[in-house]
């Protein structure tokens, strides 16, 4: 929602005082289909060569999720200490031979099943199953546990940004790529330079256009969404920092209830749950057999 009042606001308070200024959007009009063309085309193309199919498809569904926001909301946060809960409770209780079920077949697990948003993301559940893995091989120093959650969480990390530096890397183009339609519009203008000076005005207000028209979607459109898609991506990425810290916790032997505390503390705090609220999630949830 706020992205599309964004946009109304630039388009409509940008144009809207250059009207009331005094200007004529005729000269506009006329040379944006033209510049339009020129400085698209060459920002896609440049885009294209850039990158490859996976990177573009990628930017793709990034712009699809500078619409929508972030992933993860408040109720995901809960269920995702309650799934967590629940595994650690019967770890603690039955030890990792009762996990074996759940963490090789999580989509067949009960437990994994009551959380179907969590089940849906590949990286979060691999990140619980691996860790879970790891005890059963009896990895349980805290903190080569942690340092190995961590080089996971920054190759994440580095692969969900990627998009979001490409989208950048088009946004620092785009004001050279309007001064080279600029450029074409002056080399146009020089070649009517006999025609009359009303005609070289208009001309050369078009050739202006492609500067203009660069700068305006670098600054106000492709930077803001690429700024956009890094945020959500940082948010977004607090979700698995919550499992490395719960796991963490689980590896130095505190208790389930502390595990999730200690996890419930590392969510964003416009996302994170109350405490009370969490503990009556709990009191709620299925006792382990």
């Amino acid at each position: 929602m706020t992205i599309i009042l964004g946009l109304l606001a630039v388009v409509g308070l940008v144009f809207g005082g250059f009207l009331l200024s005094g200007g004529s959007m005729d000269v506009l009009i006329h040379a944006l289909p033209f510049e339009g063309m020129m400085i698209g085309g060459a920002a896609l193309g440049s885009f294209l060569i850039a990158n490859s199919f996976s990177m573009i498809r990628r930017s793709g569904r990034g712009l699809v999720k500078v619409m929508k926001g972030s992933q993860w909301k408040t109720a995901d946060y809960t269920d995702l200490l309650n799934l967590l809960f629940e595994l650690s409770r019967l770890y603690r209780n039955k030890g990792i031979i009762a996990l074996d079920s759940h963490i090789e077949t999580p989509e067949e697990s009960e437990i994994f099943g009551r959380y179907p948003r969590i089940l849906k993301d590949h990286f979060a559940i691999q990140l619980i199953t691996d860790s879970f893995r790891m005890l059963a091989m009896n990895f349980d120093d805290k903190y080569q546990t942690e340092d190995v959650i961590n080089r996971k969480l920054k190759k994440h990390h580095r692969e969900v940004m990627a998009p979001a530096s490409a989208l950048q890397t088009v946004s620092d183009a785009l004001p050279a790529i309007g001064i080279i339609a600029a450029v074409l519009g002056v080399i146009k203008t020089m070649g009517a330079i006999d025609q009359p000076p009303e005609i070289l005005g208009g001309m050369i207000g078009g050739a202006l256009v492609g500067t203009f028209l660069g700068v305006f979607l670098a600054y106000c459109f492709v930077q803001p969404m690429s700024g956009r898609l890094r945020q959500i991506e940082e948010e977004d990425s607090a979700f698995y920092a919550v499992i490395r810290d719960i796991f963490v916790a689980l590896v130095s032997d505190h208790p389930p209830n502390i595990c999730i505390e200690i996890g419930r503390g590392s969510i964003p705090t416009v996302y994170q749950p109350d405490f009370y609220a969490v503990e009556q999630a709990q009191k709620e949830l299925p006792q382990a057999a």
